[in-house]
């Protein structure tokens, strides 16, 4: 997808269109990467388009909707979800494994951590879950730790501006 569909995209359905990817990559699913459109939202931000703090609170609200989906997921299915779901993703299980040992040994500090790290970022909640991680800790540390990643992605794509559309342009070509 080029520059010019994502603006008129972004232009048509705004923070919604935000809302929704972010929220559809928070819950492992496919959609639009949301470390794509988070800069993008950060350039439309740049722009004047969509007042920065906007974008922050949709992105951050949106991956904590997603991360609690499956944090309940993990703490009402526990054990039983996590197997169906490593039956059809055998290879993620030592990822979640991992992600279990995290939780056990670091608690709420290594759930804040753990949103910090690529792919670990969003299979941390359901063992999360699973382990039954106090809510009130769960959100905290994930509040946190969304906010931090999505900040990274908003505010590079604010602060590199029309140089993000240009990067657009350069992989159309290829």
């Amino acid at each position: 997808m080029n520059a010019e569909a994502l603006t008129m995209y972004f232009t048509q359905y705004g923070g919604i269109a935000i809302f929704v990817i972010v929220f559809l990559e928070y819950l492992n699913l496919p959609g639009f990467p949301a470390g794509i459109i988070m800069p993008f939202a950060g350039v439309m931000a740049a722009r004047g388009q969509i007042p920065f703090l906007w974008v922050m609170a949709i992105t951050v609200a949106a991956g904590l909707l997603g991360s609690l989906v499956l944090y309940f997921i993990g703490k009402k299915g526990g054990w039983y979800f996590m197997k169906l779901y490593l039956k059809h993703f055998p290879k993620q299980e030592e990822a979640l494994q991992k992600s279990l040992d995290w939780v056990r040994l670091h608690g709420p500090v290594g759930l804040f951590v753990a949103r910090l790290i690529p792919m670990l970022r969003t299979l941390i909640s359901i063992p999360a879950g699973v382990m039954q991680m106090p809510l009130q800790s769960y959100i905290v540390s994930s509040t946190f730790g969304i906010a931090v990643w999505n900040l990274v992605f908003v505010g590079a794509g604010y602060l590199m501006g029309d140089q993000i559309f240009r990067i657009f342009e350069w992989l159309d070509k290829l």
